[in-house]
């Protein structure tokens, strides 16, 4: 594996086991549970990708490191003294969307580095694979925690992914894998940051009916 994609999954890894310990801490969970939810959210995606891949166990089963990573990166708010810290922030929200974002930017890029290196070309597929990396965490995160899926309500979040896949994908052919991953997780975490600050939404077919 070459150092880009190494670091990128680290990236990915730390951002998403933060996000989901940061929620469990929000629906006031145990000890077990802020650690179960930082894993499951960091390395969920990953699963879902190498089963449709046929990579069989998933990496995430035959290399431990990215598991042990998350736990201990979930383990860290597990401490009192962090866990006052942590809800003490008035940016609680703010620094669960930050984390997020980069998760979904790094694992986005994972997940189509996957799917290429597996021999499937194009768009379509890495792109899809891509996506389902990104979200796919975030999607098992939310509903262990009793929320209605992000991808599903927040502003602009698996068009993001989409978004920033697809030029992945095309840049690839022209400069590094580097260069034209860390451009797309720049242009993802922009997405989401201005569809977040403007409130920019996907159409929802109830408001122009009315809700009941």
């Amino acid at each position: 594996m070459d150092r880009f994609r190494f670091l990128t999954e680290i990236l990915g890894t730390i951002a998403f086991s933060a996000s989901g310990a940061l929620t469990a801490l929000k629906k006031d969970m145990d000890a077990f549970g802020i650690i179960i939810l930082g894993v499951i959210t960091a390395v969920g995606g990953g699963i879902m990708r190498d089963v449709l891949l046929g990579i069989t166990p998933p990496t995430a089963f035959v290399n431990k490191f990215y598991v042990l990573l998350a736990a201990a990166v979930a383990f860290v708010f597990v401490i009192p003294k962090f866990i006052r810290l942590t809800l003490g922030m008035s940016t609680f929200d703010r620094t669960l969307f930050w984390l997020d974002a980069i998760g979904l930017g790094a694992f986005t890029v994972t997940g189509i580095t996957v799917a290429m290196d597996a021999g499937h070309g194009g768009y379509f597929l890495p792109v899809v694979l891509g996506l389902m990396t990104g979200t796919g965490g975030g999607v098992l995160r939310d509903i262990l925690a009793g929320d209605r899926p992000s991808i599903f309500v927040k502003e602009i979040y698996a068009s993001a992914s989409i978004a920033g896949g697809i030029i992945f994908v095309f840049l690839n052919r022209f400069i590094s894998e580097a260069a034209g991953g860390a451009a797309a997780i720049g242009i993802i975490v922009l997405i989401r940051y201005l569809s977040m600050r403007f409130g920019w939404n996907l159409p929802h077919p109830m408001d122009h009916v009315g809700r009941t």
